[in-house]
């Protein structure tokens, strides 16, 4: 556990988040009811404080203690230090949850729980691209296959849904899955 841990930390030592929100986020954030919101592996706070800044109440969870020691302090966001391989999502309590450039599969069905009713979801992440970028490959643990997302979070309204190229933190072409939901 320690191990991963350090391993976060080292990871957002040598690739900063960077300070933008997410730009789904701020697409689809105004389909949200204000109120309750949790942002998975928050990383250093860029969504959480944005969500802040619009008045929710916000859940920011993260295994990096480094990371969680930049999201800034507010009466309206609680840090949560947790590993997420064990942490569990509390049901029926969420408007929005935020799951940006993080897959943890053991969680997807405790997020669908987890909205209350007319609940947003909004996840956004990699798709395995099999080599086609030429750069090495992850762990294809944590890459979505291709429809993946969208097969995960049926049952619930689908308000957008897309794959596509784009680019990540190191300038390499990378698939994305993007998901918006309601409950």
């Amino acid at each position: 556990m320690l191990e991963d841990k350090e391993k976060w930390n080292k990871k957002y030592l040598e690739f900063p988040m960077p300070e933008g929100t997410s730009k789904i986020l701020e697409k689809y954030v105004d389909n949200a009811k204000v109120g309750q919101a949790i942002d998975i592996a928050c990383g250093t706070g860029r969504n959480a404080h944005f969500l802040a800044d619009k008045g929710f109440l916000v859940d920011a969870v993260d295994f990096s203690d480094y990371a969680l020691e930049r999201v800034r302090k507010s009466s309206t966001i609680k840090k949560i230090e947790a590993d997420l391989d064990k942490y569990n999502i509390a049901p029926k309590k969420y408007d929005l949850i935020v799951n940006i450039n993080y897959l943890n599969r053991r969680l997807v069905s405790q997020m669908k729980d987890a909205l209350k009713e007319n609940g947003i979801i909004v996840f956004e992440t990699f798709i395995v691209a099999h080599g086609d970028y030429g750069h090495e490959t992850m762990n294809l643990d944590y890459l979505l296959r291709k429809n993946e997302l969208l097969h995960s979070f049926i049952g619930l309204d689908i308000i957008y849904y897309e794959e596509r190229d784009d680019v990540n933190l190191r300038g390499e072409k990378v698939r994305i899955a993007s998901l918006v939901a309601k409950k």
